[in-house]
C-alpha cells in the first residue's frame, strides 16, 4: 500500500511538472516571431541548467535551434545571440532599440547608477569621468608608478613559499584598485573588504530571490559598498590635467567633474562640457570599478602565469623581454611608459588568455521596443545575451582556437578586427582596458623576473559561469 501511495505521488509530482512547463512554453508562443528555444519553469526558466551546464548548456541549444535562440535565465526571458556579425551590430546599436540589460541580481547588489546600467547622457557623464582617470597621459603619470610600486611589495618574499595563486592575485587585484581608488592599505580594513567582495561577486551571479542565505541575499548584505563611500570621504584626491581642460576630484562632497562630452567617444558633445555626478553615482561608480578591476584582472593574471607554465617557449620568450627591460635598469629602478610600450609578447600572452579562458562569456543588453532580429521579432523588455564565449574560439578568426599561441597577435592585427570583443564592444568598450593591461603587465614583469615556479597538487580549472580553481591554484616559488 505504502510502495502505492509512493508511486502515485512521484506520478502526480511529474504530472505537476511537466503541465507547469508546458503552460510556460504555451505562455511565450503565444507571441508570434519569436525565435525558436524552450522556457522552462515559471520564474526560474532554464537558470539551473543554464549555470550547471554552461557552454553545454549553450552549445546543446545551438546545435537544436540554431546561433539565435531563446530561453529564460536569471530571471527574464532572453535571447542568446552567437552570430558575430550580428552581435558586433547589437553592440554598436545602443540607443536604438537596446540598453543595458544586465541581471536584477547585478543591479541590485552593485547599485542602480552603477555604470553597466545606465545609458544616455548619465552614461555619457560617467563614462567621461573614468576615461579622465585612464587616459594614457594619466596611466603614465599618476597610476604606473603607483601600480610598479604596489607589485614591487606585493611580489616581495615569494621564494621558498607554497603559494595559492589564485589568492595571490586576487589579493593583488583589490589591495592595489583600494590604493589606487581609496587611499586603503593592506591591513584590517582590505582583509575584510576581500571577504566581502568575494560575497558580492557570488550575488550577483544568482537569482535574485531574497530568502537568508542564498547568495542573493548574501551579497545584499555585504558592508562593501558602506566601508568604501566613508574612505572617500575623508580622502581628497584631485587628479588634473596639465592643460586643466578636464579633471576628475573625490572631495568632501564626492562630486566627479568630467569632461564626458570631450572623452567620451561619440557623443557629439562640446569641447569643454563638464558633466557633474551626484554622491550616489560616484559612489556606484567606484564600486564598479572596483568589482569590475578585481574579477578581470585578477583571473587574467592567474591563468598568464598558468598557460606559461604549460608553454615552456612562451615562458622562455616573455621573460627574455622583460629580462631585456631590466637590463637598462638599476634593481631598484621603476618601470616607466617607454617600458610598458615595449612589451609587445606580454600585451599578445594577455590576449590571449583573455580570449582561451574566456574570463568574460558574453554581454547583456535590453530592449526598449520590439526589435527584428534576422526575421524574428524580440519583444520589448526582453534581454538579448551577446555571447561572445563562441566567436573567442571561432577556427576562421583563431585558427587552432583551443591552443594557447599568443604569437597569433603578432602575425596580424587581430585588435582591429571587427568581431574583436575581449573588451566588450560599442560605446561600451572597457574604458579600463588600458590600467587593466599595465597592472597585469607590470605582475608579469616583476613575477617572471624574480621567480621561477612549479605547480603543486590537483589544480583544477573550471570556466562556468566563472573562471576560477576551485581548490587552489597551488605553485611552488623559488628564486630566479
Amino acid at each position: 500500500m505504502a510502495l502505492l501511495l509512493l508511486l502515485v505521488a512521484v506520478l502526480g509530482v511529474v504530472l505537476a511538472s511537466s503541465l507547469l512547463l508546458r503552460w510556460n512554453e504555451l505562455r511565450y508562443s503565444r507571441r508570434r516571431g519569436l525565435p525558436p528555444g524552450t522556457m522552462g519553469w515559471p520564474h526560474f526558466g532554464e537558470t539551473t541548467e543554464f549555470l550547471k551546464q554552461g557552454p553545454s548548456f549553450m552549445k546543446q541549444r545551438r546545435l537544436r535551434y540554431g546561433s539565435l535562440f531563446r530561453t529564460h535565465i536569471l530571471g527574464c526571458p532572453t535571447v542568446v545571440c552567437m552570430e558575430p556579425e550580428l552581435n558586433r551590430r547589437t553592440l554598436a546599436s545602443e540607443g536604438a532599440g537596446f540598453v543595458p540589460g544586465y541581471p536584477q541580481s547585478m543591479l541590485d547588489i552593485l547599485g542602480p547608477n552603477n555604470i553597466a546600467a545606465v545609458h544616455g547622457p548619465l552614461h555619457r557623464a560617467m563614462r567621461g569621468a573614468m576615461l579622465a582617470l585612464t587616459r594614457p597621459h594619466m596611466i603614465r603619470a599618476a597610476l604606473l608608478p603607483k601600480i610598479d610600486a604596489f607589485m614591487r611589495t606585493h611580489l616581495h618574499g615569494w621564494a621558498g613559499r607554497r603559494v595559492d595563486l589564485q589568492e595571490m592575485t586576487k589579493e593583488m587585484a583589490l589591495l592595489s584598485a583600494l590604493r589606487q581608488i581609496a587611499g586603503i592599505s593592506a591591513g584590517p580594513l582590505s582583509d575584510a573588504l576581500k571577504a566581502e567582495l568575494y560575497t558580492l561577486v557570488l550575488g550577483t551571479f544568482s537569482l535574485p530571490i531574497n530568502i537568508p542565505g542564498t547568495n542573493y541575499s548574501k551579497g545584499l548584505q555585504v558592508l562593501f559598498i558602506a566601508c568604501i563611500p566613508e574612505n572617500i570621504r575623508t580622502k581628497k584626491v584631485e587628479l588634473n590635467e596639465p592643460s586643466n581642460s578636464s579633471s576628475v576630484c573625490f572631495s568632501g562632497k564626492e562630486e566627479a567633474c568630467g569632461n564626458a562630452a570631450a572623452d567620451d567617444r561619440g557623443t557629439g558633445g562640446n569641447e569643454g562640457t563638464r558633466a557633474k555626478l551626484s554622491d550616489d553615482q560616484i559612489i556606484d561608480l567606484l564600486i564598479t570599478l572596483i568589482y569590475s578591476g578585481y574579477e578581470t584582472v585578477s583571473t587574467t593574471s592567474m591563468m598568464a602565469v598558468k598557460y606559461l607554465s604549460d608553454n615552456p617557449k612562451a615562458l622562455g620568450q616573455i621573460r627574455k623581454e622583460h629580462l631585456d627591460i631590466r637590463k637598462a635598469k638599476s634593481p631598484e629602478d621603476a618601470l616607466d611608459w617607454n617600458d610598458y610600450k615595449s612589451m609587445t609578447f606580454t600585451k599578445a600572452v594577455i590576449y590571449e588568455t583573455l580570449r582561451l579562458a574566456t574570463v568574460v562569456n558574453g554581454l547583456l543588453r535590453k530592449t526598449t521596443q520590439d526589435v527584428e532580429m534576422n526575421g524574428y521579432v524580440i519583444p520589448k523588455g526582453w534581454r538579448i545575451y551577446v555571447y561572445t564565449r563562441e566567436i573567442n574560439y571561432d577556427p576562421f578568426l583563431y585558427p587552432e582556437p583551443m591552443v594557447f599561441n599568443p604569437w597569433r597577435w603578432l602575425e596580424t592585427n587581430l585588435e582591429s578586427h571587427p568581431h574583436f570583443m575581449l573588451f566588450g564592444g560599442g560605446a561600451r568598450m572597457c574604458p579600463g582596458k588600458e590600467v587593466g593591461t599595465v597592472e597585469i603587465a607590470t605582475f608579469l614583469h616583476y613575477f617572471v623576473t624574480r621567480y621561477r615556479w612549479e605547480e603543486e597538487g590537483n589544480n583544477t580549472i573550471s570556466k562556468f559561469p566563472r573562471v576560477a580553481a576551485p581548490n587552489g591554484l597551488h605553485i611552488r616559488v623559488q628564486d630566479y
